[in-house]
């Protein structure tokens, strides 16, 4: 197992970068995002790696953070998603945006993503919703405070029904679903006070004006 490589930067291009390791090349397949982030020619780089392994061929994929790269295999775990679908998914979402959308059931923006229909994207969100808000994601690199108790980071069955409650009701207000669960967590890490979904509902309708 390839953990990551570091080098030179020797070639980028849009799906694949090759990074030269004291006189090795690695053709590392990268996504669109990495690559916008990548350093210019010449310049080091560091790739988190996941070396993927079939019966004629062996492949790199590459990530700037480990947050990404820990996003893409929970994304290879879906069954009809492969490596490339995960980086086609991890190239129009950064990891923050696509928690968000699983978290709010947001099948539709999920959909989005080149190559995954609308029944990949609700594979996507029945198979991983459950392992991202059981976990209660708290990261430098990810979405800070999960939604529930700002100080421990856990959440209620009571605090997780009333987050719940606000944002279906902001989606039956019309608001996009992942922008809802982005505004009502934000409401839960901010306040120190067990909040009903009435209070909840009117501080995050603040954050969406």
């Amino acid at each position: 197992m390839i953990a990551y490589v570091q080098g030179i930067l020797e070639n980028l291009e849009i799906d694949k970068a090759v990074i030269d390791v004291g006189g090795i090349g690695y053709e590392v397949n990268i996504s669109a995002s990495t690559c916008d982030r990548m350093p210019g020619i010449g310049d080091n780089v560091k790739l988190y790696t996941y070396m993927n392994v079939k019966e004629d061929e062996m492949s790199l994929f590459g990530f700037l953070t480990r947050d990404e790269i820990r996003m893409f295999r929970m994304l290879i775990t879906v069954s009809g998603i492969g490596p490339k679908g995960a980086l086609s998914i991890l190239s129009v979402f950064d990891t923050d945006d696509l928690r968000f959308a699983i978290l709010a059931g947001d099948v539709k923006t999920i959909s989005k993503a080149p190559g995954i229909g609308k029944k990949t994207a609700e594979r996507l969100v029945l198979e991983l919703r459950d392992k991202i808000s059981n976990a209660d994601i708290t990261s430098a690199e990810g979405i800070g405070q999960a939604a529930g108790s700002a100080s421990t980071g856990k959440s209620s069955g009571e605090d997780a029904s009333s987050r719940d409650e606000a944002v279906e009701a902001l989606a039956a207000l019309g608001y996009n679903a992942t922008d809802a669960m982005k505004a009502v967590r934000k409401v839960l890490s901010a306040s120190d006070e067990k909040l009903d979904t009435e209070a909840i509902l009117k501080l995050a309708l603040k954050e969406l004006f």
